[in-house]
């Protein structure tokens, strides 16, 4: 049992992930601190000093590693999932659950990070609501075609934490029952 959780940044995975792979007996994994742990560089760091494409690389790497793993739930980043060759691995290993949240949602819990580096100018910069909102619009765009292919779609907009957890957690035992 393959579990990849996907989603805008701030959706919830990093939040979600280990409470539902602790439901489901999996192993948990959150990509991002994997990449920092590897690279021994915050993402902030890794995109100031060696630029997203490097990042991406790096995280592409690292997926397939985890993925040789079995019963595990990984906590992708917001764009792992948009690279094809991710996606493919995905899909042929595992099952991939979409957090899906609204861009008002977004901005509520973007607007005063500073350690995700897409949006890190527009707090630095002291930006407008209506600029963030226009790029994570934007962003999700170019992204619903891909984050829609998952297996789960889940909106977590105003359920709570517990019964989002409690959700996935039946569908997924549900998917990988009626598979065996």
């Amino acid at each position: 049992m393959r579990i990849y959780l996907t989603g805008f940044m701030t959706s919830g995975k990093s939040t979600i992930g280990p409470i539902l792979a602790n439901v489901l007996g999996l192993e948990y994994y959150d990509l991002d601190r994997e990449i920092e742990s590897e690279e021994q560089l915050t993402v902030v760091d890794i995109f100031e000093k060696h630029g997203e494409q490097y990042f991406r690389e790096a995280e592409s790497k690292i997926l397939n590693k985890l993925a040789q793993k079995n019963k595990i739930l990984i906590s992708l980043g917001g764009g792992t999932i948009t690279n094809d060759k991710n996606f493919e691995m995905m899909r042929s290993t595992g099952k991939i659950i979409y957090l899906k949240v609204s861009p008002a949602t977004l901005y509520k819990r973007l607007k005063h990070k500073t350690d995700r580096p897409i949006f890190r100018d527009l707090v630095l910069g002291d930006h407008s609501e209506e600029d963030f909102l226009k790029r994570i619009k934007e962003l999700l765009e170019k992204r619903r075609e891909v984050y829609e292919r998952a297996d789960i779609i889940i909106d977590t907009e105003v359920t709570p934490l517990g019964q989002t957890v409690d959700r996935i957690a039946k569908k997924i035992k549900y998917i990988f029952h009626e598979k065996n």
